[in-house]
């Protein structure tokens, strides 16, 4: 199983996920440390090569995960947020972009 390593304040963020997107985004990585794909997930090619983005849909909102788990034989989640708009905001992308980039990704 790999292990998962928390980028900056990725885990805090995610912690203040509501109790139900929580639990869905801790069992999500964990099918990803198993080796098996999440459910519901997209590649973010403008964050880097290989990072992905795990989507959880609850009633109180849109959640999501941005991980790479290309690199090594860990899992790192780079950022986890709350979506707000239809499309992923630039500062998320940035945000997440400028943690690949302390692991040693290339974007």
């Amino acid at each position: 199983m790999k292990d998962i390593h928390w980028i900056s304040s990725s885990k805090a963020d995610l912690m203040e996920f509501p109790a139900t997107a929580r639990a869905e985004a801790g069992y999500q990585l964990h099918l990803i440390q198993t080796g098996e794909e999440p459910s519901d997930w997209k590649p973010m090619q403008a964050v880097g090569a290989g990072v992905r983005e795990i989507r959880v849909r609850q009633a109180s909102g849109a959640f999501r995960i941005v991980y790479v788990a290309s690199l090594e034989n860990a899992i790192y989640v780079l950022h986890a947020f709350q979506k707000k708009t239809r499309k992923t905001s630039q500062t998320d992308i940035k945000l997440a972009a400028q943690r690949y980039k302390l692991i040693g990704g290339q974007s």
